[in-house]
């Protein structure tokens, strides 16, 4: 099961004691917002792309839309989603549970801007009823990324 991978991935970190699981879904940004009793802005969305053989997840705010324009801009084609079946094959996790924690080997990790304003944000552990908070800092560091990315839209117009 994903949350067990991404449990012994954060076991090895000496932080496996941060991971949440809820008796309720989490599986969508409202769901998990309820779950955790956050704004649904501070849950960080792992969306996964394909893009020829490339598999990319974007892990974006809450009320973040991806931009297609600086999508294409960003990565060189037309943002296409997973499918439910791609995303276990090809990440390794199932929608709902999909996270940039203990992914499968190729896997491109990118964060995009969106996340910057908060002090924490709450992505999924591979599971669609858990999460775990963590700084940016922190996110990017456990997701193995330093690449930041402008990507979506429509969150700039809830910044508080």
């Amino acid at each position: 099961m994903s949350i067990e991978k991404v449990r012994a991935y954060f076991r090895s970190l000496g932080i496996e004691d941060r991971v949440q699981e809820f008796p309720v879904s989490s599986a969508t940004v409202e769901l998990a917002a309820q779950a955790l009793g956050v704004a649904p802005q501070r849950i960080a969305k792992t969306l996964s792309f394909k893009l020829d053989d490339r598999t990319l997840l974007v892990v974006a705010a809450g009320d973040a839309k991806v931009d297609n324009g600086k999508y294409k801009a960003a990565f060189g084609g037309k943002a296409k989603m997973l499918t439910p079946e791609e995303a276990v094959e090809r990440v390794g996790h199932a929608v709902g549970g999909v996270c940039p924690f203990a992914v499968n080997d190729g896997v491109e990790v990118y964060l995009d801007e969106s996340l910057r304003r908060f002090d924490t944000v709450y992505p999924a552990a591979g599971s669609s009823n858990s999460a775990i908070e963590l700084t940016c800092d922190e996110l990017s560091r456990y997701a193995k990324s330093d690449r930041w990315v402008d990507v979506c839209k429509g969150w700039q117009e809830a910044q508080e």
